[in-house]
């Protein structure tokens, strides 16, 4: 069952007020458990876990910038 687009919009809101702030502090505490690494291989799995935290939420992110398609159209 596919999302509408508001409640896609809903979600993302949700996403990124919530579930990205969870995710950098849980990312932060991986990182500190282990003994410090370099600054390069530190900002290597930065940018990886960046990059890895958006990749489960692509569909429901696609299209949020656009306008409603469900919208009508006004003549």
């Amino acid at each position: 069952m596919a999302l509408s687009y508001k409640a896609r919009r809903r979600w993302a809101l949700v996403i990124l007020l919530i579930g990205l702030p969870l995710y950098v502090v849980a990312a932060v505490n991986v990182i500190d458990l282990f003994e410090r690494p370099s600054v390069l291989v530190e900002l290597t799995v930065y940018v990886l876990l960046g990059f890895l935290w958006a990749l489960p939420f692509r569909f429901v992110f696609r299209g949020i910038g656009q306008a409603d398609p469900d919208e009508e159209k006004p003549d």
